[in-house]
């Protein structure tokens, strides 16, 4: 059974987290119903109640690639393939970046 704390806060179980799909950073209501309350996960909101996505919503519709669109917002090139290691050719050391 949870305990609250000095600071008032209680840990709500894995089983319940889960169920109400609730993750580290939500927000969630308390809602009042009769002598009891309802607990429940927040839509995500900015301060001044606006869903945060609204604005985004359709903005990566594109015929770009998500490779093509990271190298553009990276500002890098394509480079040819005769140009780019094969990784099947590389060392395991060279795979993960480890110095030998």
């Amino acid at each position: 059974m949870p305990r609250v704390t000095t600071k008032g806060q209680v840990t709500i179980p894995k089983e319940i987290r889960d169920a109400l799909g609730i993750e580290p950073g939500d927000e969630v209501d308390f809602e009042r119903v009769g002598s009891e309350y309802r607990l429940q996960k927040r839509a995500p909101t900015t301060e001044d109640g606006d869903d945060p996505f609204e604005k985004h919503r359709g903005s990566a519709d594109s015929d770009e690639t998500m490779l093509e669109r990271m190298r553009r917002l990276r500002g890098e090139y394509p480079r040819e393939a005769d140009e780019m290691p094969e990784i099947a050719d590389r060392s395991d050391d060279e795979k993960t970046g480890a110095d030998s």
